[in-house]
């Protein structure tokens, strides 16, 4: 097929083209960090030259709890993107994530775009990603082991998009059987599973059954950062608004999702919306293990570079450094333990 006329590649640079602007957010509704504030502690005790973020991701060290969210994949343009998404992961030894490999189940012109970043982050954890629709259609899971066999991937993540499949032009609003796909997915993978939304959010309930059938990882992707709505919406040239915020704010899914790991063994990802230093400090706060971001990393990277990508998020942990300090936390754990509180009980 030629690459000209490919719809799932065409389809793929719309995405990027979009996501380099702001017009995809959320409208009306926030990420919900802005409802809380954190509780000043004036006999801190905490040496912040002694705070260190470095810990381990699927076996591999980390130097920060951070995650460059699966973006892209699929066309020319996401080659050149991917190569420097990943010189910043292994310059920041961060994990990295592939946007979905749906086009590399469909044929082998654009391998090299979820290839390139193996080749070049070489010590940081790589996550694969299909999505929900392409898991139900699989045979036998045969092609997604393919898939994590090619990136060498030391995670693979299920991306659910009920409401972007509902709205896309040609969408696979399918879903049927999908728990029994994944839990048939996590049994053969040799590398641990996660199952991420991609901007409408992840529910208590729907992360508990998730977790019932060994999925290793919940990235909740809540509502407040890009609307994959909005996207289809506007690819669409749609007039239709009324689903453009629908979803669950990240800070919710964060707070309801994060008491379950008192029974369940997984790490707990605080995505959507996640554009600021005080959104990664909340988030932490909130519990979440590991933090991921996209949108406002490939508007940062095409902007102004790589360099100014490496400063942003190196800036952020500078700044939850400080907060840790302000409010008596010597690592991650204790930042969890009760230091936010909701503003409407301040005044």
């Amino acid at each position: 097929m030629s690459k000209s006329i490919s719809e799932t590649s065409r389809r793929k640079k719309e995405h990027i083209e979009l996501c380099l602007t702001d017009d995809v957010a959320f409208k009306s509704k926030t990420n919900g960090f802005d409802k809380y504030d954190f509780i000043h502690n004036a006999i801190t005790e905490v040496d912040i030259s002694e705070i260190s973020f470095q810990t381990k991701l699927f076996f591999r060290k980390i130097n920060f709890p951070f995650l460059i969210s699966c973006m892209t994949g699929g066309t020319e343009e996401a080659e050149q993107i991917n190569s420097r998404l990943a010189v910043i992961a292994e310059e920041l030894k961060i994990p990295i994530g592939v946007g979905s490999q749906r086009q590399a189940l469909e044929n082998k012109e654009y391998h090299n775009s979820y290839k390139v970043i193996r080749k070049t982050a070489k010590s940081v954890p790589v996550l694969g990603n299909i999505g929900a629709a392409q898991l139900v259609q699989s045979k036998n899971l045969k092609d997604i082991l393919t898939l994590i066999e090619m990136l060498e991937a030391d995670a693979f993540v299920v991306h659910l998009n009920p409401l972007q499949e509902l709205l896309q032009e040609n969408g696979e609003p399918y879903f049927s059987g999908l728990l029994t796909k994944i839990e048939k997915l996590v049994k053969i993978s040799k590398v641990p599973i996660i199952v991420k939304e991609v901007g409408s959010g992840i529910s208590k309930e729907a992360a508990k059954k998730l977790l019932n059938i060994g999925v290793k990882g919940i990235d909740v992707a809540g509502a407040g950062g890009t609307s994959w709505a909005g996207v289809e919406l506007l690819r669409n040239k749609s007039n239709q608004k009324e689903f453009w915020d629908w979803g669950l704010p990240t800070s919710y899914c964060i707070k309801e999702i994060y008491p379950l790991k008192k029974k369940y063994n997984f790490t707990l990802i605080g995505s959507g919306g996640i554009n600021s230093s005080d959104d990664i400090a909340k988030a932490f706060a909130l519990g979440t293990d590991l933090i991921a971001s996209a949108r406002i990393i490939l508007q940062t990277l095409m902007n102004d570079g790589e360099d100014a990508v490496i400063k942003l998020i190196v800036n952020w942990f500078e700044y939850l450094k400080k907060v840790m300090y302000l409010t008596g936390s010597q690592n991650i754990d204790q930042l969890k333990n009760d230091k936010l509180i909701k503003k409407e009980f301040l005044f």
